[in-house]
């Protein structure tokens, strides 16, 4: 019997999701764009897998917005990747699970690191397959993949050649017709050819190796050794670069779990999962955790100061203090302090981060009182009310970099949406006081 197909709602819309089996740990499969759910269960031997799988946990599906059966997406306007993780969050929510190990696949790996690193009491641990940090290739990560290489992925794409893609991502069942034909249907009911392209698009130009140092719960780093998407170094990289992580390399060559080689595949979870602490465990309170800061602070405020008078400029800070708790809990973040012209505020994601920054600057500039505002996202530590640590120290470095009403961001920042709306203006690289190495800094503009 196939599970339910529920709803969870997330801004008006419908997320699907299935809950199969009740083990002692939440499994929840981010899948990218390359799910369908209902289609799974067609294949006998994928039912199969899943419900082995569900033998050692409670295992969680969804379809994110855009494909399978939950709703659309502008394709001109993809969710970010902060919208990516609150999917996740809000099917975890209605299927009752309050904390989870995540199991991220190919581009659905960068939302489950981002959740893994901004809010590690949600997540008990972390299962990564065939899922980079970064696909392109850059002088500091030659491991990537050339022009050349993605204008071939390109091609297939706007091709559609679904049987070279499932040669190449399911090798194992090149041969086999029955899985072809079944291959052919899922493929179909993921997403339309054009929307497939642009997802493909967006997760070429994915960049998150920002977060990987900022995740520190268990992570288990998978590879099928013979995969011929992705090479093993670039899984290799995520594992070297999150703190404690496990790198393994498991037989076959499939894109998924469900086909090839899945004694061994369902051996590696079994022994992991056996390690992470019970769903139901109570967790201490993170002190460090990957998080968008943002820092303001009034152009010229002693000038100001002298020209309104004394009795005038406290009503304008307060007017000042008063937009700015607003309008960053409007966007989903607090005010962790009031730097007595400025104010030091903290946001679930760097997108969230960008609109909070904008509406503020605006409303600010209206009420007499323009503002320079700097973001960046990366590891903070609660120090009890107060917020520390580099991700503070570079944001402050950045806003320092910023003219009068203008809103400053770090590289990170900008990777981290790429594929939304935001434009940037290149500022080049600064030498950040307090910060060993340059770092490229952007100007949001529009």
């Amino acid at each position: 019997m196939e599970p339910d197909t529920r709803y969870a709602l997330l801004d008006g819309d419908r997320v699907a999701y299935q809950v199969v089996g009740d083990g002692p740990v939440d499994l929840v499969l981010c899948a990218g764009v390359f799910t369908a759910l209902d289609a799974t269960w067609a294949h006998p031997e994928a039912a199969a897998a899943i419900r082995r799988l569900a033998d050692h946990c409670r295992f969680i599906m969804f379809d994110q917005r855009g494909v399978g059966a939950s709703d659309v997406v502008p394709l001109d306007a993809l969710p970010p990747l902060e919208a990516r993780w609150d999917e996740v969050r809000a099917v975890m929510e209605a299927a009752g699970s309050e904390r989870a190990v995540l199991f991220g696949v190919q581009e659905g790996g960068p939302p489950a690191m981002l959740g893994a690193a901004t809010e590690p009491d949600r997540v008990s641990g972390l299962i990564l397959f065939h899922s980079p940090a970064r696909y392109r290739w850059a002088e500091d990560y030659p491991i990537g993949f050339t022009d050349e290489r993605i204008a071939q992925w390109r091609g297939m794409m706007s091709d559609w050649d679904v049987d070279a893609m499932l040669n190449n991502s399911f090798p194992s069942r090149a041969d086999d017709e029955r899985f072809l034909n079944w291959g052919r249907k899922y493929l179909r009911a993921v997403a339309a050819p054009g929307s497939m392209r642009i997802y493909v698009d967006e997760m070429i130009n994915r960049e998150v190796r920002d977060l990987l140092p900022s995740v520190h719960v268990p992570t288990l780093v998978l590879h099928r050794r013979a995969y011929r998407w992705i090479p093993a170094e670039m899984d290799r990289y995520v594992a070297d670069h999150i703190e404690g992580a496990r790198y393994v390399e498991v037989p076959g060559g499939d894109a998924a779990i469900f086909f090839d080689e899945v004694d061994a595949m369902i051996r590696v979870f079994r022994e992991f999962l056996s390690e992470v602490e019970p769903t139901g465990t109570a967790t201490a309170k993170p002190e460090r955790m990957m998080a968008t800061v943002l820092l303001t602070d009034i152009v010229d405020s002693t000038r100001r100061a002298q020209e309104v008078g004394d009795a005038e400029w406290v009503h304008l800070l307060q007017v000042h203090d008063d937009l700015s708790r607003s309008i960053v809990e409007q966007h989903g973040g607090r005010i962790i302090k009031t730097t007595g012209d400025g104010v030091l505020a903290v946001l679930d994601g760097p997108g969230r981060g960008l609109l909070a920054a904008r509406e503020l600057t605006r409303a600010l500039e209206r009420a007499g009182l323009p503002v320079r505002a700097g973001l960046h996202t990366g590891e903070v530590e609660q120090r009890g009310d107060d917020l520390g640590g580099v991700g503070v120290h570079i944001a402050a470095r950045v806003m320092a970099a910023a003219g009068g009403g203008e809103i400053m961001v770090s590289r990170t920042i900008k990777d981290l949406v790429v594929g939304s709306q935001f434009r940037f203006e290149d500022r080049g690289t600064h030498t950040l006081k307090g910060v060993d190495e340059g770092w490229q800094l952007f100007a949001l503009v529009g």
